[in-house]
C-alpha cells in the first residue's frame, strides 16, 4: 500500500460533510462537492487547495482522489456510492447507506469486483463512552452478555414533519432508519446476529407518513435479547445504552451537546450480590468520533482490511429495519440503482 497522503472528495456540504472536513487531516480534502454550489465554495473555501464542484462525477474521473466521503440525503446515498466504487475510489458512505438493503447489495457486488472499502458511517461506535464500554466487554469483567436495551429519541421541531427525513422518497421511512439504525448497530456490534426481529413502528404525533416511534425486541440464536426504542417525541433529548452480563453492567448515557454529558458507568457485581461496586468515567471534552471513525477509514485502506462496520452489517441493519416496516404497515421503498 502507498504511504502517500490520502486525498478525498466530499460529496454533500452540509452539517455531515463539514465534520467529515473538519476531521481531515491537513492537505487531504481535495474536492468539496454539492448541488448547491455555494455550499460547495463554502466548505472548499475553508480548506487550503480545495476545489468546488456541482458535479461529483468530476472528482470521481480525478486519478489523484483515492477516497470519497458520501454525505447526502438518504436517497442519493447508494448511487453516489455505487458510482465512486465503480470508479475504484475508496468509500465512507454515511448511516443508513441507501433506501434499502437491496441497495447496498448492489454496492456490495460492486465492491467485491474492484476490491475498494467501504465502510457505513456509524460513527457512534467512536465515542468515547463507547468505546470504553466496548473495551471492558472485551475484557470479560462483565461475563457472558444476557442482553442490552436502549433508548434514543428527539423532539423533533416545529415543520419537522415537513422536512426531508418526513419523506419516504428521500429518506426511506423515519425515526426508525434515522436514529434507530444506530441502535441497531450498536446492539449486533455486542450481541452479534439477530434472526429473531419483532417490533413495531407508529406515528403518534407528527403530521408525516413515516414513523415517529419504533418499538425493537431483536433475539439471537442463543436467546440475547436486544431491546430498542427509538423515538422523535422524545420531548428531552435522550440517549440511553444499557449491557447487561451475568457478572456486572455497563451503562451509557448522553452524547454531548443537548444530549447531556457523556458517561460511561460500569457496576460490577460483588459476590455477595447486593449494591455493585461502581466506577464511573465522565467524557466532557467533547465528541471526537468523526475523527476517529476517518482514522479507521483510512487504516482501511491502508492495510486492505474489512471496514467494520462495512457492508454486511449496513445489509442487516436494514433488513431489520424493512422487516419492521413490513410488519407495521409501512411502506418499504423498492427504489434500485
Amino acid at each position: 500500500m502507498s504511504s502517500a497522503p490520502l486525498q478525498f472528495a466530499i460529496v454533500g456540504c452540509g452539517v455531515i460533510g463539514r465534520k467529515r472536513a473538519a476531521s481531515l487531516p491537513a492537505g487531504q480534502l481535495r474536492y468539496a462537492c454539492d448541488l448547491d454550489p455555494t455550499r460547495a465554495a463554502d466548505l472548499a473555501k475553508t480548506y487550503p487547495g480545495a476545489i468546488a464542484l456541482t458535479n461529483y462525477q468530476q472528482a470521481l474521473a480525478d486519478p489523484a482522489i483515492n477516497a470519497v466521503v458520501v454525505a447526502t440525503l438518504n436517497g442519493a446515498l447508494a448511487s453516489i456510492a455505487l458510482a465512486a466504487v465503480r470508479a475504484d475510489k475508496h468509500v465512507l458512505v454515511e448511516k443508513p447507506g441507501a433506501l434499502n438493503a437491496a441497495q447496498l447489495r448492489t454496492v456490495q457486488a460492486a465492491a467485491e469486483q474492484t476490491g475498494v472499502r467501504v465502510r457505513i458511517g456509524y460513527n457512534h461506535r467512536f465515542h468515547p463512552a463507547l468505546q470504553k464500554a466496548r473495551e471492558l466487554f472485551e475484557s470479560g469483567v462483565l461475563g457472558p452478555l444476557m442482553f442490552l436495551r436502549a433508548r434514543y429519541g428527539h423532539g423533533g421541531r416545529k415543520g419537522y414533519d415537513r422536512e426531508w427525513r418526513a419523506d419516504p422518497k428521500l429518506s426511506g421511512g423515519g425515526e426508525l432508519i434515522d436514529q434507530g439504525v444506530h441502535l441497531i448497530d450498536l446492539a449486533g456490534w455486542f450481541l452479534g446476529d439477530f434472526p429473531t426481529i419483532t417490533g413495531h413502528a407508529t406515528t403518534s404525533f407528527w403530521n408525516m407518513p413515516v414513523d415517529d416511534n419504533a418499538f425493537l425486541s431483536l433475539r439471537t440464536a442463543t436467546g440475547q435479547t436486544a431491546w430498542l426504542h427509538v423515538s422523535c417525541t422524545e420531548w428531552k433529548n435522550l440517549f440511553s445504552v444499557e449491557l447487561y452480563g451475568r457478572d456486572g453492567k455497563v451503562a451509557i448515557d448522553g452524547l454531548g451537546g443537548s444530549y447531556g454529558p457523556e458517561r460511561c458507568t460500569y457496576y460490577k457485581m460483588l459476590p455477595q450480590m447486593g449494591p455493585p461496586e461502581t466506577t464511573v468515567w465522565d467524557y466532557p471534552a467533547g465528541d471526537n468520533s468523526w475523527a476517529l471513525e476517518l482514522a479507521a477509514f483510512a487504516e482501511d485502506i491502508r492495510t486492505g482490511r474489512t471496514s467494520s462496520p462495512g457492508l454486511p452489517e449496513g445489509i442487516r441493519t436494514l433488513e431489520i429495519v424493512e422487516s419492521i416496516y413490513r410488519s407495521s404497515g409501512y411502506p418499504v421503498s423498492t427504489a434500485g440503482l
